[in-house]
Parts: structure tokens; sequence; C-alpha cells
């Protein structure tokens, strides 16, 4: 039941917006008590804050395999990386939405735990940018944090217009952003 809460909060959330759904309207839509909501979640918020955390841990741990992968260039994580993100919007759409557009709603002290997350995501792209550089797959002129920011900048605002359905496919649009990227930084 759980997960059933949650998967449809996350399809509330991402149609009507996190303040606007009340805990009332995911019940309904369940067709449960309140009494069953509250047994899994004390709040709206932690809720919220479940979603977000579940999003960010997932998406970290597949980061790790790739970043740990010491069969790959460094060109090649970056492509992953790209991949991972991208086919991430993809495959978690309500997930990427929620988690991209409702995180202002979380209290302060869960907001500081997802950005340590999302911090961590960052700092393994930077690593893989800076081992390319020092081994002289990429340009050492590179001011490897803007280069970074811009990547992951690129693929997460993703969420807000890509269609997976269009003309465009999900591999596609990686190869068009690695090929943008790589062909900026690539020595």
């Amino acid at each position: 039941m759980k997960e059933k809460i949650t998967e449809q909060s996350i399809s509330l959330f991402e149609k009507k917006g996190f303040t606007v759904t009340s805990i009332q309207d995911i019940v309904n839509e369940l067709g449960v008590t309140k009494g069953t909501f509250y047994y899994y979640f004390n709040s709206k918020e932690q809720l919220l804050m479940d979603i977000h955390y579940d999003y960010i841990t997932s998406l970290l741990k597949r980061q790790e395999e790739i970043m740990n992968n010491n069969k790959l260039l460094q060109k090649e994580k970056v492509i992953e990386n790209i991949r991972l993100i991208i086919t991430d919007i993809v495959g978690r759409g309500s997930s990427a939405r929620v988690f991209f557009r409702e995180m202002r709603h979380l209290t302060d002290e869960n907001i500081e735990k997802i950005k340590q997350k999302r911090e961590q995501i960052r700092l393994n792209l930077e690593k893989v940018l800076q081992i390319g550089i020092d081994n002289g797959e990429f340009k050492p002129s590179l001011q490897v944090d803007m280069i970074t920011f811009g990547i992951i900048g690129m693929t997460n605002w993703s969420y807000n217009w890509y269609q997976p359905d269009g003309k465009i496919t999900p591999d596609e649009l990686v190869t068009i952003y690695a090929e943008m990227v790589l062909g900026g930084i690539q020595n």
C-alpha cells in the first residue's frame, strides 16, 4: 500500500502540484482512508521527501556504477552520465518532474539532505572530467566546475521539454548532447 500511495501521489503532484494536492485527494484516488495514509507517512511533506530521496539515491547508485567501471574511458563515462540522466527522465518521467519541480516544498532540513546527494552527483562528474584532463583525454584548459554545471544543467532541464515519443529518441538525444559536450572538451 505504501508504494500505491507513493505512485498515486507522484501522479497527482505531477498533474496538480504538491501544494494543491491534498491528502484527501490522494486517499480518494486510492479508495482508502486518511488513516491508511498516516499509517505510512507522518505528513504530505514526509511523503514528498521519500519521493525525492528515492529518486536521488537511485540515480546516485547508478552513477557510482558508472564511476567504478574501470573498463570505460573518461569520455565514455561522460556519455554514460548523460545517458543516465536522460534515460532516468524518460523512464521515471513523473518522478523526475516531481523531483525537479517540487523540491522547494521540502523543509530546510530535508532540502539539505537532498542537496548533499545532488552535490555528490556533481562531484562525481567533476572527478571524471578532471581524470580526463589529467590523462590527456580532455583539454587541459577546461574549467571543470563550469563544464560540470553545464552538463548537469543541460541534461536535467530536459525533464521540462523532452518528449520521448517525439521525433528524437532518447538515444539520439544522448548522442546530440554527447557530441556537443565532447566536441568542446576533447583534446
